[in-house]
């Protein structure tokens, strides 16, 4: 939701149906995770005939580790990282240091992404597949292809 909140950014607000359908997402989901969004103040929501939802900040802005923390409640993996009384096994848990470790390297890799990186990046992929399709194309009206084009486009 936020990285189409992201790509909209800037064109007034959106609904959640929209992004329902253009994300393939249920409506029902969507609804539930805006809460937690908006509460942190990362969307803002508008009602009426033009009403829906926008970022509140500029996605060069928000980072996919924020907004994974909010969702998840938090920037770790395993409950007893912040809670270590939830597991019985604390003391002798082989596997709780490993998970520790494995969140902060993750959470510390996606602060570094924006949403506008995100975008970049989605950008840059489909000029690279509109490339390679412009290639196969080519390729397949070539003289040597010309008797069988269908064949060469599944190669």
């Amino acid at each position: 939701m936020i990285l189409d909140l992201a790509q909209h950014y800037g064109q007034g607000a959106i609904q959640l149906g929209e992004i329902a359908k253009r994300q393939k997402i249920s409506l029902k989901y969507l609804e539930q995770i805006i809460r937690p969004l908006k509460k942190a103040d990362y969307v803002r929501s508008f009602r009426g005939a033009k009403g829906g939802h926008v970022l509140n900040k500029r996605p060069e802005e928000i980072t996919v580790a924020e907004i994974v923390a909010v969702l998840e409640g938090g920037d770790t993996l395993i409950q007893c990282d912040q809670d270590p009384e939830t597991c019985e096994r604390k003391d002798s848990c082989l596997t709780r240091y490993l998970w520790m470790e494995a969140a902060k390297a993750m959470y510390k890799r996606l602060s570094e992404i924006t949403f506008a990186d995100v975008m970049s990046q989605q950008n840059d992929v489909m000029s690279q597949q509109n490339e390679m399709c412009k290639r196969k194309i080519f390729d397949c009206l070539s003289p040597e292809n010309r008797s069988n084009p269908i064949a060469s486009l599944t190669e």
